[in-house]
């Protein structure tokens, strides 16, 4: 029986996830097997299955690290805008600037979900979860332009897929323009939206 997970040091296991999420993204979760990992990561198997007792896990960890970079990504693109039209136009930035790193090769939890979620309802539920947080996260952006309740979330919703389909054709595509394009169509959905907002208020 593998050793209890506390026994493995942070600085290990952090460094198991990290080699992990670079195999995952690049070759897919089905194709990478735990011996590789645990020769990317240089331990042990018996200290990769103390940290993991098993892949299910190991790829949990990667798409909650995953799910935080995203956060912190949109946080810091968001803070740097100076108006809240330009916040909400900040994500297609980061997006455009995710695009261009060459690693870059689509959403980690599309991808995720369209290897494992049939079968692994742990997989789905994370990446449910990530969506959902990004919608909550657009939707909180979108209140600031458009005070009604209902045409926020409806704004949010077509933002939030614009920046998803963004991901998906940057991937296929192997280029930036989609996030310009995303960009763009956001601008003037969110026009739109404020437009008619006011014309209710007048």
């Amino acid at each position: 029986m593998a050793t209890p997970t506390t026994t493995v040091d942070p600085a290990t296991r952090a460094r198991i996830v990290d080699v992990a999420d670079g195999l995952f993204y690049a070759r897919g979760f089905q194709s990478v097997g735990m011996d590789e990992i645990r020769t990317g990561a240089g331990v042990s198997l018996k200290k990769l299955y103390a940290a993991f007792p098993g892949k299910d896990q190991l790829v949990a960890a990667v798409l909650r690290g995953r799910h935080d970079y995203w956060e912190q990504g949109i946080e810091q693109a968001v803070a740097a805008a100076d108006t809240p039209r330009d916040r909400l136009l900040a994500m297609y930035d980061f997006l455009e600037q995710w695009f261009g790193d060459d690693t870059f090769r689509g959403c980690g939890f599309i991808n995720a979900f369209g290897e494992l979620g049939a079968t692994s309802p742990a997989v789905a539920e994370i990446a449910r979860e990530h969506k959902e947080s990004f919608q909550r996260s657009v939707a909180g952006l979108a209140a600031a332009v458009v005070p009604d309740v209902a045409a926020a979330g409806e704004l949010a919703a077509q933002l939030a897929l614009l920046a998803e389909g963004a991901q998906t054709t940057a991937a296929i595509a192997g280029d930036t323009t989609p996030a310009r394009h995303a960009r763009r169509a956001a601008a003037t959905l969110i026009d739109v939206a404020t437009n008619r907002a006011a014309a209710r208020a007048a």
